[in-house]
């Protein structure tokens, strides 16, 4: 049974992932991955938190669905290239080249992230400076080459393009403080495996904020606004 459901959800996902793909050339704006609230299963985030970071995901996505496939089944899940091979109906030798493919483009992109702990530092220190539009602070928070992903899909107001180094996402945020933040009460959570915050109004959680940080200071801000997205994200408190 359990072979049976791994096999029926894999090729259901490489299915939905060579059709997503086709729907992402038409999105509106930046794609993120949708956020998954990890903060009440830590084993969830600890143990496959690496394969859930927003930042891998999106890395993930440069790789074909099979590729993508392979590798959360083996980096996620354990599984033994045995039945992966099954699963994706390929031989055991060409599993292990496509995690072998799939860790090696991970490594060339991936940066060395800063802890648990100073991330969420990081992310409390943005969300203060972002909310009085302080930007020396907000400078002093970002690698120079820090980028800002802002996800609407179109069906809320946000930037349709990525805003790009220190200065001038720092410019950014500045721009909209006083209008954006009026009213915005945030509670920091783990959304991926990483310390984020969700964003609310009225008591409805509009948006989900996470940040990736390595020594340089936040490399990347992803900010998940597309409300198709929050649904699993909307527990407040507790």
């Amino acid at each position: 049974m359990r072979r049976f459901l791994a096999t029926t959800a894999t090729r259901l996902a490489i299915n939905v992932g060579q059709s997503a793909h086709a729907r992402r050339e038409t999105y509106v704006a930046p794609w993120l991955p949708e956020p998954v609230d990890t903060s009440a299963d830590p084993e969830l985030g600890a143990v496959r938190g690496e394969a859930l970071e927003l930042a891998v995901l999106l890395i993930l996505e440069k790789l074909t669905p099979t590729e993508r496939a392979a590798y959360v089944l083996r980096q996620a899940f354990d599984y033994p290239y045995e039945e992966i091979a099954e699963i994706i109906q390929q031989t055991q030798e060409n599993a292990r080249q496509l995690v072998s493919r799939a860790r090696k483009h991970l490594a060339e992109e991936k940066r060395a992230a800063v802890s648990v702990s100073e991330q969420r530092q990081l992310l409390e220190a943005f969300l203060a400076a972002a909310r009085t539009g302080n930007l020396a602070a907000l400078e002093e928070l970002f690698a120079a080459d820090v980028v800002s992903y802002s996800d609407g899909g179109g069906k809320v107001r946000a930037s349709k393009f990525p805003v790009v180094g220190r200065e001038r996402v720092a410019k950014y945020h500045r721009a909209f403080a006083t209008r954006f933040w009026d009213g915005v009460d945030t509670e920091p959570f783990m959304a991926n495996g990483r310390p984020s915050a969700r964003l609310t109004r009225d008591g409805v959680v509009f948006a989900v904020v996470t940040v990736t940080a390595t020594s340089d200071g936040i490399d990347r801000l992803l900010w998940t606004m597309n409300p198709d997205k929050l649904a699993g994200v909307t527990r407040i408190g507790g």
